[in-house]
């Protein structure tokens, strides 16, 4: 099996073949807040009361990073706090540490941290705050399997009040993936397990046991129960996205959402993401059948058990890269568009019923790999977004218009 092929330069020769879309207008765009030089891989989650964090990683030296956070709170950010400093982060464009706070007050943290054993040789780290990321705990390792193998692109959702829910793409069973030399042996899984605001973890499930290598996952909580979306990988290299619920206490087996039929012998590093609202949920994501790219959204009403036909979001000649956020029967998407040079951020808002929104550009950014994968959040009354500019961490907020 080829471990990875060089996703970008075949991404970029099939949009050439698309020609050019129209430009977007850009949008109302307030509040920058602009991060030092060499910062990346952004992300953003609320608090218990609905303020923003933002966390990211940032180098301190040629050898070691930090991994920090910021807060807002009547409209200003607070001044970065680091959670941890290391010259063990395995630092990865499209894998990325998370923050999830839970109802209690507590707040946990995941990144991942290099092991001896190869490159590819890394495990998941989580931390506990309980006073708003003033302190941490002792960092734990979220899984049991501690074999030299890859562990990583991590999603988390509420479980209950005080306990957080993750999945993980897992290579214990990829005897050679730790060796970029060799070709690996087995197969990527999907893992799920608990974690308990006092650093517990319950048991874990495998919810796939043959999965795309480097792909996001993504998990949200509908009232009826978790949902969790990632890419497939079929013995045909059907590379497809599928969802998994909790139901009754047990998984579902995978559907696929879209039966897109997408062929492709390697990883795109292109997965889904997931938002929900009570039981109606959204889910995003990118493929390339037969070499036409596109970003799709599609709806459930009923918790992820059902999916609405998938609506085109993109304007022609797209990167992926997405993300999602609920505006109650409208969904906002965020991918990377190649319309124009730079590349650009853009979103859009889709209707459950009804014709897609306006696209807009919510700024330049690179078709680079260190631009990594912009994020979108929902707050009162505007939209948050956050990505990484070719001077570092870049975040915004747009107001939110009728």
């Amino acid at each position: 099996m080829t471990r990875r092929l060089p996703w970008f330069g075949v991404s970029l020769a099939t949009l050439l073949l698309l020609g050019c879309s129209r430009p977007a207008p850009p949008a109302r765009i307030t509040g920058q807040l602009a991060l030092p030089a060499g910062s990346g891989e952004p992300n953003l989650s609320l608090t218990a009361d609905g303020a923003p964090v933002l966390t990211w990683l940032e180098p301190v030296n040629e050898a070691r990073h930090a991994l920090r956070l910021a807060v807002r709170r009547g409209g200003t950010w607070s001044e970065p706090r680091t959670i941890l400093e290391s010259d063990s982060f395995f630092v990865n464009w499209a894998d990325f540490p998370s923050l999830i706070a839970l109802s209690n007050g507590a707040w946990i943290v995941h990144w991942l941290a290099r092991v001896p054993g190869g490159t590819y040789a890394y495990h998941v780290r989580l931390a506990i705050s309980r006073d708003e990321g003033q302190t941490w705990s002792a960092p734990l390792t979220a899984h049991r399997d501690r074999t030299a193998q890859e562990h990583g692109f991590v999603a988390m959702a509420p479980w209950d009040d005080s306990t957080a829910a993750l999945v993980w793409l897992d290579g214990r069973e990829m005897k050679a993936a730790a060796n970029p030399d060799h070709d690996s042996e087995g197969d990527m899984t999907l893992r799920f397990t608990t974690v308990s605001a006092g650093g517990r973890l319950g048991d874990e499930a495998v919810l796939d046991r043959r999965t795309c290598e480097c792909c996001q996952t993504a998990m949200t909580r509908a009232a009826s129960g978790p949902v969790v979306a990632y890419r497939d990988r079929s013995a045909e290299e059907i590379r497809d996205i599928a969802v998994t619920r909790l139901v009754d206490g047990a998984w579902t087996a995978p559907v696929h959402v879209g039966s897109d039929n997408w062929h492709f012998p390697g990883c795109p590093v292109n997965g889904p993401a997931l938002a929900a609202r009570g039981d109606t949920v959204a889910i995003a994501w990118y493929t390339a059948p037969e070499g036409a790219p596109r970003v799709s959204v599609a709806f459930s009403t009923d918790g992820g058990a059902s999916w609405s036909a998938p609506q085109r979001v993109d304007e022609g000649r797209p990167q992926g890269r997405v993300d999602v956020e609920l505006l109650g029967a409208e969904a906002v998407v965020t991918w990377l568009e190649a319309a124009r040079t730079p590349v650009e951020v853009r979103a859009r808002r889709m209707r459950m019923s009804g014709p897609p929104g306006e696209a807009w550009r919510v700024s330049a950014t690179s078709e680079a790999r260190s631009s990594g994968f912009p994020r979108v959040l929902r707050l009162p009354g505007e939209l948050l977004y956050a990505w990484t500019g070719p001077d570092g961490v870049r975040v915004a907020a747009q107001p939110l218009e009728d």
